[in-house]
């Protein structure tokens, strides 16, 4: 039984119950682009959390947070939040992870974008095709669909 099917039937039990009163008894609450709560012990997915609790955040070159990010720095925010340490650039970090193939990916794997052999851009996998990330310069962290088929994936080890 998935996380989103579990709310429907608390909610029939607990008549008039609070969202909150549910989670505090140990219901779920499905919100879009994070982990369930059964995958939310690995730190991938605790990264990925991290990462969209800084939805709306704004994009600076060179920023590892906690408030401005550039791509690489919410990636390395994310993930030493969680309990990992990764290098400071996207390349550095696709050399750091573990290669795996798009139909291997996970919530919470790194998605690196590249042109030919160079990795320009990463974002954190959030399931179902979309990653969170810092896109650019007047822009803000955000959940977005993968745009390009131009794309490697990584593991955090």
């Amino acid at each position: 039984m998935t996380a989103l099917n579990r709310v429907p039937s608390l909610m029939v039990r607990a008549g008039t119950a609070s969202a909150l009163t549910i989670a505090a008894v140990g219901g779920s609450i499905a919100v879009p682009g994070v982990a369930s709560e059964a995958a939310a012990a690995t730190p991938a997915t605790k990264a990925l959390q991290i990462a969209a609790s800084k939805k709306g955040a704004p994009y600076r070159y060179g920023a590892t947070g906690p408030y401005r990010f550039d791509c690489s720095g919410l990636t390395l925010y994310s993930f030493k939040k969680a309990g990992k340490k990764l290098p400071r650039t996207a390349a550095q970090q696709y050399n750091k992870t573990r290669h795996i193939s798009a139909k291997s990916r996970k919530a919470g794997d790194l998605v690196f974008f590249h042109s030919g052999r160079s990795v320009y851009h990463v974002g954190i996998y959030a399931g179902k095709g979309k990653i969170w990330h810092a896109p650019k310069t007047g822009d803000v962290v955000r959940l977005q669909k993968i745009w390009t088929k131009s794309v490697w994936y990584g593991r955090v080890k």
